[in-house]
């Protein structure tokens, strides 16, 4: 391992979910409702399986799904093809999902930004709680 790879930085978000690890897995893993709380997308939960995600920005993520667990653990990387290495993004956004006696346990690690890419790094750190918010907000509206 070179030392780079050992710099590599992590977001992990974690949430108590008041819903069910299965309504709540509709939600990460169904491409409409996907789009309710994250982005457009084209998502199949198979292994694999690759996908876009649109931004809002006028970006578009390449993904491939590596793992699929259901009701427990969703993976897949999460990558943006650009010129500049600050922004040049190969990363894997992990889920895992684990009960609790008043609903679910969500956690999410994004894995893989390199020192340089600060504005990546700090720019999910501050994204994704809003994309729990929205999340959040989808199942508290859905059956």
């Amino acid at each position: 391992m070179n030392a780079s790879a050992t710099e590599n930085r992590t977001v992990v978000v974690e949430r108590q979910i008041s819903h069910p690890p299965e309504k709540l897995w509709r939600a990460l893993t169904q491409p409409h409702l996907i789009e309710e709380w994250l982005m457009k997308n084209d998502f199949k939960p198979a292994v694999g399986h690759r996908f876009n995600i649109s931004a809002d920005w006028g970006g578009v993520l390449d993904c491939e799904v590596l793992a699929v667990e259901p009701n427990k653990t969703l993976s897949y990387t999460w990558n943006l093809a650009h010129q500049d290495p600050a922004f040049n993004l190969q990363s894997v956004v992990t889920f895992t999902l684990t009960p609790t006696p008043t609903g679910t346990h969500l956690r999410m690690e994004q894995s893989g930004f390199r020192p340089e890419q600060r504005r990546a790094y700090g720019g999910a750190k501050m994204g994704w709680p809003q994309f729990f918010e929205k999340l959040e907000q989808l199942l508290d509206r859905t059956d």
